[in-house]
Formats: structure tokens, C-alpha cells, sequence
């Protein structure tokens, strides 16, 4: 009988191969059973998580998700796909967890916060989706955009200035890390002192981070996050 579910490692987590000919309450099951019976190799490790060969709404992703942390000792950071900037941003969320004492696991949000809305969580947080102009989002740790932000981020709430925020379309309202702010309007906010001029959007990926208790927007190399 062909296995259901099948479970493959990539560079920074599990990617789950899924049947498509099943009902989903069948697959859910077995993937409990996949992640029992590993249980034990995984060892309370924190991954992200991708899927194959099945199409899953948002709900049944979430539901997913939920059987696996309630099933095992796993810790799904977030969900990915297989693009690599994509993969090189949450390992850097990854790592930065391991090394900093006070971020000890990771969370996701997946969707667009739109105005009004604040998202504060006590770890390092990845948003797949846009954060619009009005929303907010307050991280103890790193805070990963994969989209556009354009509202306000807090990174580093407790107060540590080595905390970043990354986005694949940088074009914040104000960022502020640890105790540092900084706002469109500052020089020092964007690369190079320079003013960003709105007939000219940064649509390539970016990371903040604060440089002589100043907040600067870097474009994000190999290099850039080493050094993170």
C-alpha cells in the first residue's frame, strides 16, 4: 500500500509530501503517526515546514501545524515553499534563536494585517503576507516580512538592539529595535543617508538593523546575513 505521507528533509526543515487522493481527516492521522514515529530523531528541534503534492487551504495548513506540535516535540517555526531567498531569511530567524537566550522559539502569521491591527508575540516572528500602512506588529525578537511592510515594526521589544527586521518589500511607516527608532522621514533610516524618494520604491529584499544607535535599510546579501 503507497505511503500517504512522506517525509523528506531539506536545508532548514521538513518537507511533508502529501496524497492527494485521500481524504484529509485520513492524512491528518497519518501524518500524526509519521511525526510519532519520529519523534525521538527530531528531538524537540524547531523546523519549518513545507508541503507537496497536495493543494491545502490556510485552514487545513494551520490544522496541520497544530497536530504536529500537539503530537510531538517538534516546533514548526513557520511555513515555506521551496524559494531560496525565502529559505535564507528564515534560517537566519532559526539561528538567531538558538544564540539569543530570551527568543527561545518562533512563531508564524500567515495573512495580511491591515490597518488597525497589532500583532505582538514574545518570540521571533515571520509574517507571510503584507503588513499595510496602520498595522503593527511588536516582537521580543527578529520580525520577518515575507511581503510588503509598509506599517509600523518593534523588533527587540525587551530592549536588545542586535534584534532585525526583514522584508522582501521594504517601505515601513517607523521601525524601531530595542530602544532606537527610526521613521521614513530620517536620513539615517534608509542606506547611504539618503532620503527615500516615494517615485522610487525598494521592491528588492531588506533588512534593518541598528548601526551607531541609528536604524539603517540594507539590501540583503550573503554577507549582510552572516554577520547578523
Amino acid at each position: 500500500m503507497a505511503q500517504t505521507v512522506i517525509l523528506k528533509s531539506n536545508r532548514y526543515g521538513i518537507n511533508l509530501i502529501l496524497d492527494d487522493q485521500v481524504g484529509f481527516d485520513k492524512l491528518l492521522t497519518d501524518i500524526i503517526a509519521k511525526f510519532q514515529e519520529a519523534d525521538s530523531f527530531f528531538k524537540g528541534a524547531k523546523m519549518a515546514l513545507s508541503f507537496e503534492g497536495r493543494r491545502l487551504t490556510q485552514e487545513e495548513e494551520m490544522r496541520i501545524v497544530n497536530a504536529i506540535t500537539s503530537h510531538s516535540s517538534v516546533s514548526i517555526v513557520c511555513i515555506v515553499d521551496n524559494d531560496q531567498l525565502r529559505e535564507q531569511m528564515i534560517k537566519e530567524v532559526i539561528e538567531n534563536q538558538e544564540e539569543e537566550a530570551a527568543v527561545k522559539t518562533g512563531q508564524f502569521y500567515k495573512g495580511t494585517l491591515r490597518s488597525g491591527q497589532v500583532l505582538e508575540c514574545e518570540t521571533s516572528i515571520v509574517i507571510l503576507g503584507d503588513v499595510n500602512p496602520g498595522a503593527k506588529i511588536v516582537s521580543r525578537g527578529n520580525i520577518v516580512v515575507l511581503g510588503g511592510l509598509k506599517g509600523n515594526a518593534y523588533a527587540g521589544a525587551g530592549g536588545n538592539p542586535g534584534a532585525f527586521v526583514a522584508a522582501l518589500d521594504m517601505d515601513p511607516v517607523q521601525i524601531k529595535i530595542g530602544d532606537v527608532i527610526g521613521r521614513s522621514a530620517d536620513k539615517a533610516f534608509w542606506p547611504k543617508g539618503k532620503k527615500k524618494k516615494k517615485t522610487e520604491p525598494v521592491v528588492e529584499p531588506q533588512v534593518a538593523i541598528v548601526k551607531d544607535n541609528n536604524i539603517y535599510i540594507e539590501p540583503i546579501t550573503k554577507g549582510l546575513l552572516n554577520n547578523l
